[in-house]
C-alpha cells in the first residue's frame, strides 16, 4: 500500500489517488466540492481529548505521539475494516489541516498503515 500525506490547503485538486481526510474537524475554508473526498475517516484522528491538549501545548511532541500511537492500536480493527472499502492499488493520501508539516498526526498515522 503506498500512502502520502498532504495538507489539504495545498492539495485541492482532483486526483487519481484515493484522498483521505483524515482530521476530527472539517477544515475551515475548504468546501466539499473543493476537497474532492473518496473518504472521511474522523476516526483515524486523535481523540477530542488528545487533539486539544496538544493544540493548547499542554502536552508535548512525544507525550502527544505515544497517546495517539496507543489510539491508533486501540482502534486498530476498526481501522482494518475501513481498509476494506479503500481501493488499495492506488496511492492513499491523508490529508491533515494542520499548518505544521513537521509534527502532525497524519504522520504518525502513515507510519501505522504502513506497518499493517
Amino acid at each position: 500500500m503506498n500512502i502520502e500525506i498532504s495538507r489539504i490547503y495545498e492539495n485541492k485538486e482532483a486526483s487519481d489517488n484515493i484522498r483521505i481526510l483524515v482530521d476530527r474537524l472539517w477544515p475551515r475554508g475548504i468546501s466539499k466540492e473543493e476537497a474532492h473526498l473518496d473518504y472521511w475517516y474522523k476516526q483515524w484522528a486523535p481523540g477530542d481529548d488528545l487533539r486539544k491538549k496538544f493544540h493548547e501545548n499542554k502536552i508535548s511532541w512525544d507525550e502527544f505521539s505515544k497517546n495517539y500511537k496507543s489510539e491508533l492500536k486501540e482502534n486498530k480493527s476498526q481501522i482494518l475494516s475501513d481498509l476494506e472499502e479503500v481501493d488499495q492499488r492506488k496511492t492513499l493520501v491523508l490529508l491533515y489541516g494542520s499548518k505544521d508539516k513537521s509534527q502532525n498526526h497524519a504522520i504518525l498515522l502513515k507510519e501505522f498503515l504502513e506497518d499493517l
